[in-house]
């Protein structure tokens, strides 16, 4: 616990970096009236006692700093989650026969602290330490290749303030978010995907031109329905933060625009995502897909639908599907992208998951090739706090190359990820 609580003092924010993964139905319980029994660890006057009134901690970012009791608020939580992750990629090779990137077996962690503190009681600052050691095709070498993992983090040992934003109500069915680091898609109001991916490029039924995010200073209003009807519009601007200023012509800039309905059992949404200055995404599409020339404005459109079976634990799956399209004002560039999300939960033992996905990358229209991203995983939940989850992964053409050996990307991976919580 010292050991957490001395991170929120300690830490000095950095370089914004893109998303992780967040299955879009949980980012509501960061609001303290709907927070989770696993969340209840308050801090607050009784946390510590007279003997640990003063605690000295000793680490490799700062020394000698003192915590006093009730210095937080009553009204903090902390949850916590570390990954242990082991796996390898079967690189593709070029013309010569040599590997284009490192099949060397990785062994990395990441650790997440998420703290809330509500002030009114249905308010949420909310604020994310994150760091790890992941590297290469784990974090940004995968990004052309497919490989980047949803638990990677590669801030090489340092912990950092990886999210941070203020949400309140506005009535009893209106939200607004202010944050100087702060994704688009936490601002959403109707959850694109229930499939939770392993790889980072399945996230929101497909991470690219409608979906794709980055970590940058925005804003964002969300209206929801009780008959499940909902309305969202957010900005997120890369040069908040710069000389370039937010949402100057010299600052890359996201503004999207969602509208969506949920039922207990299904959901359907549509986006418009107009992004500014040559903004590119990297998750979800091949080089050809990503390029965008003269720092054009490009107007992204993503279809999202889900359905559950009312009972888990049969051989029906859980179906989510996205479909993206995407052109760049004044060039012929226009690119698509297709995603399918199959879960079946429950499926030998209460609360496992069976997950498999697959879909082609944001590509463009007139490329010669069908690129194939796939995975397909297990999850054994072993108690409540530990989760095991062997998957293998792959791709063809992912690069779009085709049949040029020196651009084909042809692979296959595999991990071994085991998630604590606490």
């Amino acid at each position: 616990m010292l050991v957490a609580v001395a991170s929120v003092g300690l830490i000095a924010p950095t370089t914004a970096q893109a998303s992780d993964v967040f299955n879009l139905e949980g980012i509501n319980s960061y609001v303290r009236k709907n927070s989770t029994s696993r969340k209840q660890k308050l801090f607050n006057s009784n946390s510590f006692n007279n003997e640990l009134a003063t605690q000295k901690v000793k680490s490799s970012i700062v020394e000698n700093n003192s915590f006093e009791a009730g210095s937080f608020s009553d009204t903090t939580t902390l949850d916590s989650k570390v990954v242990f992750t082991v796996g390898g990629v079967a690189a593709p090779v070029d013309a010569n026969g040599a590997a284009r990137h490192s099949e060397a077996i990785k062994s990395t962690y990441m650790i997440q602290n998420n703290l809330n503190t509500s002030f009114t009681g249905d308010d949420n600052l909310y604020v994310r330490l994150k760091s790890g050691n992941a590297g290469g095709w784990q974090t940004s070498d995968g990004y052309k290749y497919g490989t980047y993992l949803s638990s990677a983090n590669g801030n090489a040992d340092l912990l950092e303030i990886d999210k941070i934003w203020y949400s309140f109500p506005i009535g009893e069915r209106q939200t607004f978010w202010i944050g100087p680091r702060i994704e688009n898609y936490y601002m959403h109001a109707t959850t694109p995907s229930i499939y939770k991916p392993v790889t980072k490029q399945f996230t929101l039924g497909g991470n690219g031109a409608a979906y794709g995010a980055s970590t940058n200073p925005g804003f964002g209003w969300a209206y929801k329905a009780d008959n499940g009807f909902a309305f969202s519009t957010n900005a997120v601007s890369k040069e908040g933060d710069a000389s370039g200023g937010w949402g100057t012509r010299e600052s890359d800039t996201s503004w999207a625009t969602q509208i969506g309905i949920t039922k207990p059992t299904y959901s359907a949404s549509v986006i418009v995502n107009m992004k500014y200055n040559g903004w590119t995404d990297s998750y979800y599409t091949t080089p050809l897909g990503k390029a965008r020339s003269n720092n054009a404005d490009s107007t992204n459109i993503g279809l999202r639908g889900w359905w559950r079976p009312e009972d888990s634990g049969t051989a029906v799956p859980s179906i989510s599907l996205g479909y993206d399209t995407s052109s760049v004002e004044g060039q012929d560039q226009d690119t698509s992208a297709y995603f399918v999300g199959l879960t079946w939960q429950d499926a030998f033992t209460p609360d496992d998951r069976i997950g498999f996905a697959f879909g082609q990358p944001q590509t463009r229209d007139d490329e010669t090739v069908d690129p194939l991203s796939w995975e397909i995983y297990y999850s054994y939940q072993m108690n409540d706090a530990v989760t095991i989850t062997p998957a293998i992964f792959g791709a063809s053409d992912r690069n779009g190359g085709g049949d040029d050996p020196d651009k084909s990307e042809d692979l296959l991976g595999a991990v071994v990820e085991t998630t604590f919580k606490f």
